[in-house]
């Protein structure tokens, strides 16, 4: 068998090894069924029950009540930054907190469908941190405030909510999705593409809270309807199965290893570990994100000189850690360490770079 290297790649991500074994087994054919996951119709008993129990599972693992609907759409979270405005805008007016690439897109589609107020927006810091509480300029008469969870290019991420008041609640959640538990209940939707923290590419997740479909009017295109899509339970068109059926046994497999709250411990143990290393480095490596901002998703940093930079990740890639390049537009190195990063591979990292600077430094 081909000896698996560590992947540090941002989305499409690190799967469960336990997981990737599991759909290996069983992808010619389906124990009891005869037939691959991959030839199976959407419409049969057989798939009824991977789509209803992933669908279970994933409520158990977030706490998500019956005051919600679970989907499971197609069009990555890029199509979301559309389909929010479109169902969410009653008054055709939202605020948009900004910290990083993916809200500044979220943005320009919202601004589409209606008046659009920053609430905040960090990019003169580079989006080096998260705004604070008492930065955002709320309006208590928006439809709805989004903001985007864990920011992959740079680095950051929000460690509690924002606090709204009484307006719906709309977060992308695409790169860190149940890498802890959080109150669903503070929510009005939740959006996530599944590719780098709970599955492959091709399904994105949408949590919606019950009231918000009201909001959908009958005169947008039915694929783009909230309300039509928990109609027909994310099967009015020929559902991502496999997909679906990967994100199942991964929720199981979170399931069986101590569920969100062991997860959060693994990855805050992971993320502390490559840190220190930074952190400890004499300013060898230094740290993209403000320390209180930092992701435990994604690791970003720079070194003395891109000379060095590029040496390292030449070596990295030579020595089996790969995908450590940091994202174009800020430089540097990114380790994305998601929920089905092995802690040994960070600690494997963390000794490479000890070594590397004892050469280099």
């Amino acid at each position: 068998m081909e000896k698996r290297i560590y992947n540090f790649s941002a989305g499409p991500a690190v799967l469960p090894e336990e997981v990737l074994k599991e759909a290996q087994e069983n992808l010619f054919a389906l124990p009891g069924v005869g037939m691959s996951i991959l030839e199976i119709s959407h419409r049969s008993k057989t798939f009824d029950k991977i789509i209803n129990e992933a669908k279970e599972d994933l409520r158990k693992l977030l706490d998500i009540n019956d005051n919600y609907e679970l989907l499971f759409l197609q069009g990555g979270a890029s199509l979301q930054f559309s389909m929010v405005p479109l169902n969410l805008m009653k008054n055709n007016k939202a605020d948009y907190i900004i910290t990083g690439s993916w809200s500044k897109k979220a943005l320009k589609e919202a601004k589409r469908v209606g008046t659009i107020n920053i609430a905040a927006s960090t990019e003169e810091e580079k989006f080096k941190r998260i705004p604070k509480q008492d930065e955002l300029k709320l309006d208590p008469s928006a439809d709805y405030v989004h903001f985007t969870s864990n920011n992959t290019i740079y680095g950051t991420q929000w460690h509690t909510e924002p606090g709204v008041g009484n307006v719906p609640l709309v977060c992308d959640a695409s790169s860190d999705i149940l890498h802890r538990k959080i109150d669903v209940n503070k929510y009005a939707l939740i959006y996530a593409g599944a590719q780098k923290n709970m599955g492959p590419a091709g399904v994105t997740f949408v949590v919606i809270r019950k009231d918000m479909l009201e909001r959908s009017s009958d005169s947008l295109h039915t694929m783009l309807n909230y309300k039509i899509h928990v109609e027909n339970a994310s099967l009015y068109n020929t559902p991502t199965t496999f997909g679906i059926y990967i994100i199942g046994l991964i929720a199981k497999w979170l399931l069986k290893n101590g569920g969100l709250e062991n997860m959060y411990k693994v990855n805050f143990d992971k993320a502390n570990l490559l840190y220190n290393c930074i952190d400890e480095s004499g300013g060898f490596f230094k740290g993209h994100a403000a320390k209180d901002s930092r992701s435990l998703m994604n690791v970003t940093f720079n070194l003395t000189t891109e000379e060095l930079e590029k040496k390292l990740i030449a070596e990295a890639s030579a020595a089996g850690f790969d995908g450590l390049k940091g994202h174009r537009s800020v430089g540097g190195l990114r380790a994305s360490i998601y929920n089905a990063f092995p802690p040994k591979g960070v600690e494997d990292l963390v000794s490479f770079m000890k070594d590397f600077q004892q050469k280099n430094g």
